[in-house]
């Protein structure tokens, strides 16, 4: 009897013969600290500061608001060193395409979609002309991420087809989405970078509706390729980027391959203009 009562407090000692731990005693819970272990599935991941050659926006990035002058527009700026070389970690808007490849999708613009964006009946566009578009597009940190577009539904076909070959070259974009009415009419903060189609809006500095109003024109990579008439320099703060024999990722070249793109469906390119240059334009009709 002894020897059985002897083992039995060995194993009490041990926690041995159940295969179990001994529940802790009441007054070691009360020592124990209250905050919440830590959760690898819930808990916030640190942010990722570089992949391959890009790295993560500027923590000021779109915050800068710049004073607007008699003529419309803020003045040009010279570009932050941060921005000179600009290469971003894309930071998705839409879920990317898990095999990494390309995919696309054409459809009625949800009325969700028609909601955020620049469409109002003003426009010289019906609603039923638009169609919403999904493609997979390349970031700078070179993978594979899910953009949005809203265009005129006869050129649906085409910019799925562009987009597919710009993919495949590799061409990197920084993001693509539906612009919205909130974004179209903010105070600029010069340091844009939104491929996007469709905006209601004129032409710049003139009335008439520009070829984006109607969903025929886009505007690519717009920091690496700004428009540039004058003193008048948009993005204002992409102003390194007019000198384009220093070529870095993302700026659209003549006879390059984002040009030879577009060819394929007979748009134009902004940069041909001869009063002024606009080199992140493609349209339809050449305007």
């Amino acid at each position: 009897m002894s020897r059985l009562l002897t083992a039995l407090l060995a194993c009490g000692v041990a926690a041995a013969c159940s295969g179990t731990s001994p529940s802790p005693a009441p007054d070691a819970l009360a020592g124990r600290s209250s905050a919440p272990a830590t959760n690898p599935a819930t808990d916030p991941s640190p942010p990722v500061e570089r992949i391959g050659d890009a790295t993560a926006a500027p923590a000021w990035l779109g915050t800068r608001v710049l004073p607007v002058g008699s003529n419309g527009f803020a003045a040009a700026q010279a570009t932050p060193p941060e921005l000179r070389h600009r290469s971003i970690i894309t930071t998705d808007d839409l879920p990317p395409p898990a095999d990494g490849g390309f995919h696309s999708t054409i459809q009625a613009v949800p009325a969700s979609v028609l909601a955020r964006s620049t469409w109002t009946s003003a426009c010289p566009v019906k609603a039923t002309d638009l169609r919403y578009v999904t493609v997979s597009f390349r970031g700078f940190d070179g993978l594979a991420h899910t953009g949005e577009l809203l265009v005129n539904a006869r050129a649906a076909d085409g910019l799925v087809k562009v987009f597919g070959r710009l993919f495949a070259g590799g061409y990197p974009i920084e993001r693509m989405r539906v612009t919205s009415a909130t974004e179209l009419n903010a105070a600029p903060t010069g340091d844009d970078n939104t491929t996007a189609v469709f905006a209601c809006r004129p032409v710049r500095g003139h009335t008439g509706w520009s070829q984006h109003a109607y969903g025929l024109a886009v505007d690519v990579d717009p920091f690496q390729n700004p428009y540039h008439k004058g003193n008048v320099v948009l993005p204002e703060l992409a102003t390194s980027y007019l000198d384009r024999g220093n070529v870095r990722p993302g700026m659209i070249l003549p006879h390059g391959p984002v040009l030879k793109a577009f060819a394929t469906i007979g748009w134009k390119w902004g940069g041909d203009y001869h009063s002024l240059k606009d080199f992140m334009h493609f349209s339809a009709n050449g305007g």
